[in-house]
């Protein structure tokens, strides 16, 4: 298995990311993994260690978070994340990861590793904790990837998370539930009565019918399935409510009393193991659904434990060839819709 990783994207790149490999690299030998990127700054996280399934591709141009993605995928030829992709393209690796741009690597996704056919748009999946079951998390696509979609976009994207949940996750009938503003058929926009038929009729699935945003740390369903800007407001409004929440306890112990206090110190414990089941270093990356290799995006913070745990997320997904499995169903869907015509 070969991985390719964009050693120059994220906030702390290279540094966090080259430690996240070089573990990786140190604990599944059977891994070949190649860090892109600027070969001067990264080869001293790499010194004194003998490595034979760990290289580097010195790339001399780097994608910023700033940059337009479109535009830089395509001027920016030499740019870690593009030969990365490339590479990935031309079957010189399997996979692709990267922590940087959000926009350009769903650009270097579509554009460079290419769509899998039966995919109109690839859809972004996140995995996201469950408060009923802190052990199970319940996934949600499209996280972002697209502002703007069309009913049988978040039909594939379905189809593709049940696969996921099915083989890597080892949940067989995952639960779909479509993301509504009420629970009935006949609620939401036209994009989501349009996608509820779609979803009803499809065979591949355990679809459970709308869900409410409130519903969905409880473990209402195990996919979620909205349209990217819905699914990124519900992805960022979680993530900042779980900060916030930890930040008002802190603030609300260190202002009250002894006792108070003393109480804080006592669930030191539970609450760090508590936080240890929402934090984003933990689960990996975000992956991109649709692409002809897997491609994951790691949170723009990514420390070497985010890398290394995508790593093995990405290890996971090659040797059960999901990509494969993925393909096989659509294209099992679009000839069931074939021959309903």
């Amino acid at each position: 298995m070969r991985i390719a990783i964009d050693a120059m994207g994220g906030d702390n790149a290279p540094e966090e990311i080259c430690l996240g490999a070089v573990k990786a690299a140190q604990d599944y030998p059977n891994l070949s993994l190649i860090l892109y990127g600027q070969a001067d700054q990264i080869k001293p996280y790499l010194a004194g260690q003998d490595l034979a399934n760990l290289s580097v591709v010195d790339c001399q141009e780097v994608i910023a978070t700033g940059d337009e993605p479109v535009r830089a995928i395509r001027k920016k030829k030499d740019a870690s994340l593009v030969r990365a992709a490339r590479d990935v393209k031309q079957g010189h690796a399997q996979a692709l990861i990267s922590a940087g741009n959000t926009g350009a690597l769903l650009a270097a996704g579509l554009l460079i590793v290419g769509r899998m056919k039966g995919v109109d748009r690839p859809g972004l999946m996140a995995s996201l904790p469950s408060i009923q079951d802190l052990d199970k998390n319940w996934l949600l696509i499209d996280a972002g990837a697209n502002a703007d979609s069309k009913a049988q976009h978040l039909h594939q994207y379905a189809i593709m998370a049940t696969i996921y949940a099915d083989q890597v996750l080892g949940l067989s009938q995952a639960r779909v539930g479509l993301l509504n503003n009420g629970a009935e058929a006949s609620k939401g926009s036209k994009l989501t009565q349009a996608a509820h038929q779609l979803l009803a009729q499809e065979d591949q699935i355990n679809f459970i019918g709308n869900v409410e945003a409130r519903d969905l740390l409880n473990g209402v369903a195990d996919i979620v399935v909205a349209d990217g800007f819905t699914g990124n407001a519900v992805l960022k409004t979680i993530e900042g409510t779980a900060g916030s929440v930890m930040k008002l306890l802190k603030s609300t112990i260190m202002n009250s009393g002894l006792s108070a206090k003393m109480a804080g110190a006592m669930l030191k414990k539970p609450l760090k193991e508590m936080l240890q089941h929402v934090d984003h270093d933990q689960a990996g990356g975000a992956i991109l659904f649709g692409c002809q290799a897997p491609v994951i995006k790691c949170h723009g913070t990514a420390n070497r434990q985010t890398i290394y745990q995508a790593l093995l997320q990405t290890q996971d997904m090659l040797a059960k060839d999901i990509s494969q499995s993925m393909a096989l169903a659509l294209a099992a869907s679009l000839q069931a819709a074939k021959e309903e015509e």
